[in-house]
């Protein structure tokens, strides 16, 4: 049933109760069926296509489901929602996309298994809420710390067994400290290798995403910026008319740590994004003497001045001199990291100092805050190298290290569980959690049953079968590569918590959203018009 609404032009196509939710079901079951080809040990490669007809070859969920797109539009509503809980499980946790696909299809797949239409979706709902946090508890409970030995462990399982490639990824958390960073460069040859220095990481992301040079990662990138602080609120683009005229004639990228208005962010993205200026805009960390005093570190590693208005300076006499630099500035969901080439003396002093006011400090509120100025100025940044004998070769080891880096940084987050699906396996047969009513009993069953899904896909992608296997008691699941139940913290097979309960979390969200859709409303595709 086709509807005109406001401009002529736009069309829109309604899809009601069972034909817009089987069609839905239909483009998940599509995207779910390519991502989960690629989970566990002995998880499959895909090849995919880009634009331009070159392959890309990848092991990647998040990658994987990037290039899905289908031409039933109400089936690609479908993928679009799945993609979304997976980019909400990549940018709370780095990975597990591809175990948030499998448990949001085998989410859906249960509730018509056991007759879900039946009940009151809202008692169905309110049981699978229950058990996902229930769930979520006893993980937190079951998590253990992260030590070194642990870290490589994590590192070799998301580079898909890779033992070379992982433990260079763990030796570049070491190298960079307990207050640095890792980030991934392509090698300017075809060796892969570590390279590590001075720089700091920024909790603020990009004001749009516009800025991003790599909109599949979500990612900018600044090759030597210039940078530009302000605690002022900037509220007139030609206020910094000087620097950003000084920035394209000297052909540099520029970063902007400063309260930009939104037109302002709107006006340098698009000139991002035309190539007039290569740029981004972040907002100040923290807030009042503390931003001020965040800001002034800053400062003193990229040799910046920061421009404060309360203090006398004016926006409308700045000069190039203002302004810093780095070697790199890296901009993703997780914050900002800045490469600096030559830290200045002067940083060591104000470390001391300010280690000096943290032993003298007892106030909740200050130490806190020095421990965090201290993390700042104190950090390095290892850059992994990435190489290899072919772009095709380049592109999927990239998109490995990619997931281990991300993998490492949410273990060291929040600790480790047993991996292969095993932990969640495990607390599905722990709880005995029964609801108020037959729907709610539903609904527990329905997540109960999911959570052995990621498990199940794992053997399956390595030809065994999952019913030969019984595996009982916490922490042991099945080494793929050999077959055998294992203790899996014994045998290096381990997930970070933050990974498997974020997969979790996102898979319920959207599974729960589209079962309880009855009306779907797309635009109408004239694709004779494209020809």
């Amino acid at each position: 049933m086709a509807v005109q609404f406001g401009s002529p032009k736009i069309v829109k196509e309604l899809s009601f109760k069972k034909e817009a939710k089987d069609k839905l079901i239909n483009g998940i079951d599509k995207l779910a069926e390519a991502v989960a080809s690629t989970l566990g040990a002995s998880g499959r490669t895909v090849v995919l296509e880009d634009d331009f007809g070159n392959p890309h070859v990848t092991k990647d969920g998040v990658t994987v489901a990037n290039y899905i797109n289908l031409e039933d539009p109400v089936e690609n509503l479908g993928v679009t929602m799945l993609k979304q809980a997976s980019r909400n499980t990549a940018s709370k946790a780095g990975d597990g996309t591809t175990t948030s696909t499998v448990l949001a299809q085998s989410i859906i797949k249960n509730y018509f298994k056991l007759d879900g239409e039946k009940y009151s979706f809202r008692d169905i709902k309110n049981g699978m809420d229950k058990f996902v946090k229930l769930a979520v508890k006893n993980l937190n409970k079951k998590a253990l710390p992260v030590d070194d030995k642990r870290l490589n462990q994590v590192s070799v399982i998301s580079c898909n067994n890779d033992t070379e490639l992982g433990n260079f990824i763990a030796e570049a958390f070491r190298s960079a400290g307990d207050n640095g960073v890792v980030t991934m460069e392509t090698s300017p040859t075809n060796e892969t290798y570590i390279e590590t220095v001075d720089g700091t990481h920024i909790k603020s992301v990009s004001k749009s995403i516009h800025f991003y040079t790599n909109k599949e990662k979500e990612v900018s990138e600044l090759e030597k910026p210039l940078v530009f602080l302000c605690a002022s609120e900037i509220s007139n683009i030609r206020r910094i008319q000087t620097i950003l005229e000084f920035a394209i004639k000297s052909n540099r990228s520029l970063l902007l740590i400063a309260p930009c208005d939104q037109q302002i962010v709107s006006a340098l993205a698009m000139n991002h994004v035309k190539g007039n200026i290569k740029c981004n805009v972040i907002d100040p960390p923290s807030f009042g003497l503390k931003r001020k005093d965040i800001l002034d570190d800053i400062a003193l590693l990229t040799g910046a001045t920061v421009i404060d208005e309360n203090l006398g300076d004016s926006l409308d006499n700045i000069t190039p001199e203002a302004l810093g630099s780095a070697s790199k500035a890296i901009i993703d969901t997780d914050g900002t990291t800045l490469a600096i080439d030559e830290v200045p003396e002067a940083v060591a002093e104000r470390v001391a100092y300010l280690q000096e006011q943290l032993d003298n400090e007892d106030h909740i509120v200050m130490r806190p805050h020095l421990e965090n100025r201290l993390a700042l100025l104190n950090g390095g940044v290892s850059i992994v190298y990435v190489g290899g004998d072919t772009e095709v070769e380049v592109s999927e080891k990239k998109d490995r290290v990619d997931d281990a880096i991300h993998a490492v940084r949410a273990a060291k987050k929040e600790g480790i569980l047993p991996g292969g699906g095993a932990a969640l396996c495990y607390i599905a047969s722990l709880s005995k959690l029964t609801g108020a009513n037959e729907g709610e009993d539903v609904g527990i069953r329905i997540i109960r049953n999911a959570l052995h899904s990621p498990f199940v896909r794992i053997l399956k992608n390595a030809g065994l079968v999952p019913s030969e296997y019984e595996v009982e008691g916490w922490g042991y699941g099945v080494d793929v590569i050999d077959g055998k139940v294992k203790d899996m913290r014994r045998a290096g097979i381990i997930d970070p918590l933050l990974v498997t309960k974020s997969a979790l979390l996102n898979a319920s969200s959207v599974a729960t959203t589209i079962l309880s859709t009855d009306c779907v409303i797309s635009n109408v595709r004239d694709y004779e018009s494209d020809r």
